[in-house]
């Protein structure tokens, strides 16, 4: 199985028995961005790795690791971008903690994990939830290799690092880490209630930095969730949600961003509303049988950034499904797909 990937003249569904490109021509263009929704894209026949919420994408020695919301936290590995194949589950007995924070949960479906190398290990950050409750908490695991095959291969429960309950007004759900221009490390999260929401972290332990840290505000909308930040030239852009997720091929996601010269915000859209106040420029939405992207994530890799991001595959009944796109930076510095 595999996500997309981009060759100058045509798009590419690949599988390791099936390769199809769907070329640019009369019947719909291969371009995605919201600011050319006019053309279409019908990918006829794609077999990609089955995938909700998936993380940022991580390389450790010659392979790329993503990891998606799931029983345990399902992980797939690749060497090229390409062919993908399903890595073990990071998380094999549910924490501790985890019933206590969020009774109602099972205690093995943990959501929308994102994951950072920061010094000598990977920190590995997931939800622990119900849906429609704010009852929710955000943990941490870490490891110091992703390959399972290397003698110290071994995931560590490091705790909860945030957590919300019925009586806060925000939601400890889909955590986004993210190091700023001066190496300090922090968290967004957050979903309906309130939106989201940005901490600070200690590098050191990877957990919140102090009890009663700051909690900032960076955007709210009815319907906002999937936060993603990512510095580039001098800015932060922060990545959103809008709509409604997990319904197959009549979910309404769709991504938004705004930008700030600092990662506390305020962020603002292009034309220069502010995400607390609905602000939030169109980037990436529905066409054809790409439905519902959400969950972005950058990776840069030699001369060209991928996003990552998962959608509802029209042609296989909304399957969540990894899709993987280039990106580019315009001349006024925002990102858009290609």
């Amino acid at each position: 199985m595999s996500a997309f990937y981009y060759l100058p003249s045509c798009l590419w569904a690949r599988t390791n028995t099936l390769a199809l490109c769907l070329a640019v021509g009369a019947s719909g263009v291969s371009v995605l961005a919201a600011d050319q929704a006019g053309t279409d894209l019908q990918p006829a026949a794609t077999r990609s790795v089955r995938a909700h919420d998936p993380s940022t994408i991580v390389k450790c020695k010659d392979e790329y690791w993503v990891f998606c919301t799931g029983r345990g936290l399902p992980s797939y590995h690749s060497k090229d971008l390409r062919v993908w194949e399903s890595g073990p589950r990071a998380v094999s007995n549910a924490p501790s903690w985890a019933a206590e924070a969020v009774p109602q949960n099972s205690g093995r479906d943990f959501w929308a994990p994102d994951i950072i190398h920061l010094s000598d290990r990977y920190l590995l950050y997931f939800a622990v939830s119900t849906w429609g409750k704010n009852t929710s908490a955000i943990g941490l695991a870490t490891n110091p290799t992703l390959d399972p095959t290397d003698a110290q291969y071994h995931w560590t429960d490091q705790g909860i690092v945030v957590q919300s309950r019925a009586t806060n007004d925000f939601n400890t759900i889909d955590p986004a880490v993210c190091q700023d221009a001066q190496g300090k490390l922090w968290l967004a999260f957050g979903s309906f209630w309130t939106g989201i929401k940005l901490i600070e972290l200690n590098p050191a332990t990877g957990l919140r930095i102090a009890p009663d840290s700051p909690m900032y505000s960076l955007a709210h909308k009815d319907k906002i969730e999937a936060s993603y930040i990512y510095p580039h030239d001098g800015f932060y852009y922060l990545f959103v949600n809008w709509g409604q997720c997990c319904q197959g091929v009549r979910s309404t996601y769709n991504i938004r961003v705004g930008r700030s010269t600092s990662i506390t915000g305020p962020y603002t859209d292009k034309t220069g509303v502010d995400m607390m106040l609905s602000g939030g420029s169109l980037f990436l939405t529905s066409a054809g049988n790409f439905i519902g992207p959400g969950h972005a994530g950058i990776i840069p890799e030699g001369s060209t950034n991928w996003l990552s991001c998962h959608f509802y595959d029209g042609t296989r009944e909304g399957r969540p499904t990894l899709g993987l796109l280039p990106l580019r930076w315009e001349a006024d510095g925002w990102p858009r797909v290609q």
